[in-house]
């Protein structure tokens, strides 16, 4: 059946090719809404063209697509009334488009939609001048490039911790409600039997299923109860919302699943009960799909299980009832009024525009919260593990994403306390820096004199008394590269406790001394280098060991610190083997 066009006010009705029916319109019929169009006429006229782009048809299959065409209209309609234009699609010019287009003001998107109904309904009608027609067909003028996309903000704390109150209630509300019409259907029996009331015709949705049951609860001048209207018990929809979930309490699910995991809205929506693997009571494995990196799996955290869990309960006896193949679907509901009577597919735009004003959830504007899916996936990656965050450069909170694209467009709302962490991290990473521009020092006898006299400002920054000088030229505080002027000060691991720093990190460390007794070493080091380039690409190699191979390059430079005799003696003491280095398992070479 193909999409029918409501001409006043402006709307469409489109039948898709699994079944489902809706129907949507131009200008916005929820209360609290401001969405309209200013141009009815042209709406009207793009709408005829929007619907010959729906199944059978064309390719638009899915409400939420119809709803994105919408958007368009809305957008290309309202853009023009801006310029002056109040006009039919035969009216316009190609200037005035061009001027639209060219404004900046829509999403590349927009424009593609709004090119397409112009292409369809010109195709349909022949209204357009010609040379309209050769600019709808032409390229877009709206950039594509990745670089253009407005990266979507984190909430704020306070938007997000309303959001995730909104939820936690409307699931709290809704499984209190689903529990008590269990109990009341476990006490009922056939209301043909027992009588009209609330426990029996629970009963009869439980036993029979809300289709078959609902001619029992519903009210008919041929009732079998034989009651007048105003004393029949109640109303079946409201009732049949109790045991059955339907699209309003598996929002309330979806979104506190979404709040709890961060995982993209896409991977969510596809979710099936195939891809929820129980590890025990309180242990659940997530695998799901996400658009940009295929499959991936993740461990649940407890509150996140624990509400699978309670979903999974709530949703048991709808399952029971609906076809075999929509069982398996996560977000399955009972959605007699608009879709129904069983739904799988994600809820549309204004499906969940309504939910939030009726749950009177709004943003720090005080308006109704603008609620977008992928915003959520953000504002978790920008408010996880705050608390547990140790700062570490090399880490980030999605590995798909660079440091740099995550720090721009996922943390870049952060508290004033993380932005003051985020600055004693940039300065550290200066310093440090700083503090492998320095050259290497390098003593070619083991004096405390020539330390003192060849790096006065090192002595002096080390704040090492004569004592201590003398241990370290000595050889007490070795360890396997170098000599450390202070293995207690945190500069690679916790301050006071032991260095956990690999041999080759002391290269770069300017608490680092090198005598001519860690020569031999210093040659192991070496071998191990030239092993692990052998082995590794260029490109890795660079990235792990460059920078450390470059220093020992200049600290073993023939005569430059110690004479060649020396470096050939130290060389003939190696084996070319990694029992010779302090090395982990993974860090070996073949």
């Amino acid at each position: 059946m193909p999409a029918t066009v409501i001409e006043e006010p402006p709307g469409i009705t489109a039948v898709f090719s699994d079944g489902t029916e809706c129907t949507l319109w131009v200008t916005s019929r929820v209360p609290g809404e401001r969405y309209f169009t200013r141009n009815p006429v042209l709406a009207r006229e793009l709408l005829h063209g929007l619907a010959d782009l729906v199944h059978p048809h064309g390719d638009v299959d899915q409400e939420s697509t119809l709803s994105g065409y919408m958007g368009g209209v809305r957008v290309f309609t309202n853009g023009l009334a801006e310029l002056g234009f109040s006009g039919s699609a035969a009216e316009l010019t190609r200037g005035r488009l061009a001027e639209h287009w060219m404004s900046g003001k829509h999403r590349p998107v927009d424009e593609g939609r709004a090119r397409a109904m112009l292409r369809r309904f010109d195709d349909l009608h022949g209204v357009l001048r010609p040379d309209v027609r050769e600019l709808v067909d032409g390229r877009r003028f709206a950039s594509n490039r990745r670089q253009d996309r407005n990266y979507l903000q984190p909430y704020s704390e306070t938007e997000w911790a309303r959001l995730t109150r909104v939820c936690r209630i409307a699931v709290k509300e809704s499984y209190a409600a689903y529990r008590l019409a269990m109990k009341a259907a476990e006490s009922g029996q056939d209301p043909r039997v027992g009588g009209w009331n609330d426990e029996n015709l629970q009963w009869a949705y439980a036993r029979l299923g809300p289709v078959e049951a609902a001619p029992l609860a519903a009210w008919s001048a041929n009732h079998p109860s034989g009651l007048p209207q105003k004393k029949f018990p109640w109303c079946r929809r409201r009732e049949a919302a109790r045991l059955f979930p339907t699209v309003n309490t598996m929002l309330g699910y979806r979104l506190l699943f979404g709040v709890y995991t961060g995982i993209v809205p896409d991977g969510l929506d596809d979710l099936g009960l195939a891809n929820v693997d129980w590890a025990g009571d309180r242990t659940v494995l997530l695998n799901y799909v996400k658009g940009r990196t295929a499959e991936e799996s993740r461990t649940l955290t407890t509150r996140a299980a624990r509400l699978l869990q309670q979903w999974a309960d709530h949703s048991a006896l709808a399952r029971k009832f609906a076809p075999p193949d929509m069982r398996q679907a996560l977000w399955m509901r009972y959605d007699p009024l608009v879709h129904g009577p069983w739904v799988t597919r994600p809820a549309s735009s204004h499906t969940v525009r309504r939910w939030i004003v009726d749950r009177g959830l709004v943003g720090d504007d005080g308006e109704p919260l603008a609620l977008h899916m992928h915003r959520i996936r953000t504002t978790y990656d920008s408010m996880r593990d705050r608390r547990a965050w140790t700062g570490s450069r090399r880490a980030t909170l999605d590995p798909n994403r660079s440091p740099q694209v995550e720090g721009d467009h996922y943390l870049g709302a952060g508290t004033p306390k993380q932005r003051e962490l985020v600055d004693e991290i940039i300065a550290e990473a200066q310093n440090d820096m700083l503090r492998r521009a320095e050259p290497p020092v390098v003593l070619a006898s083991e004096d405390v004199a020539a330390l003192v006299r060849d790096y006065p400002q090192k002595v002096a920054a080390l704040g090492l008394d004569d004592e201590a000088l003398a241990a370290l030229v000595g050889g007490t505080r070795d360890v396997f590269t170098a000599a450390c002027g202070d293995q207690l000060s945190g500069l690679h691991g916790p301050k006071g406790k032991p260095c956990p720093a690999r041999p080759w990190v002391c290269l770069l460390c300017p608490l680092a001394l090198f005598t001519p007794r860690h020569l031999p070493n210093l040659m192991r080091l070496r071998a191990f280098f030239a092993r692990q380039w052998d082995q590794m690409p260029q490109a890795e190699f660079m990235g792990i060991f460059g920078r450390y191979d470059q220093r020992l390059a200049e600290i073993l430079t023939p005569d430059a610190h110690f004479t060649s005799k020396a470096l050939l003696a130290a060389a003939a003491q190696i084996t070319n083997d990694d029992t010779e280095l302090p090395l982990r398992p993974e860090e070996g070479t073949r």
